[in-house]
């Protein structure tokens, strides 16, 4: 059963939904880039390959406007999360509004970490596990397994 897709927690232009993340990106937009990159579960230094690679692409002639690392982290937490969008809108989001776009995915990491639900299974064991437990007549158990 497939979940209904969710809109992002705030928008990409909400800074003042939370000020420490947007303050923390306009100082230092790499060490939130880096920041957001770990707490994905990614390497903390992949959002070093959209300063990088302009100028590697440049120098050999190829011109890259969209910025790799920013791409496919946006895209990879709307799909983990459900997230409604699409590619051509990850692809503008991250080309023309590149620190916001790192702050929009900073703070739904943020709320979606704060929100987690943890699910435990409460039913009881299969009574065939229940120490002491002796199997009745015409049990088959597996060799060299003992009840």
């Amino acid at each position: 059963m497939a979940h209904p897709l969710t809109d992002w927690n705030t928008g990409l232009f909400d800074c003042c939904e939370d000020t420490s993340t947007c303050c923390y990106g306009f100082w230092c937009c790499p060490c939130l880039a880096c920041t957001v990159s770990g707490k994905f579960g990614e390497n903390r230094c992949l959002p070093l390959c959209d300063m990088l690679s302009p100028a590697i692409t440049a120098a050999c002639g190829l011109p890259l406007c969209v910025p790799p690392a920013a791409l496919a982290l946006r895209v990879g937490i709307r799909h983990r999360y459900g997230i409604k969008g699409s590619l051509c809108k990850d692809i503008a989001s991250s080309c023309f509004c590149e620190w916001c776009s790192w702050c929009q995915m900073q703070r739904e990491l943020k709320f979606r970490k704060k929100n987690t639900v943890v699910v435990v299974n409460m039913q009881p064991p299969p009574i065939m596990n229940v120490p002491g437990y002796q199997p009745s007549a015409g049990f088959m158990a597996q060799p060299g397994v003992r009840y």
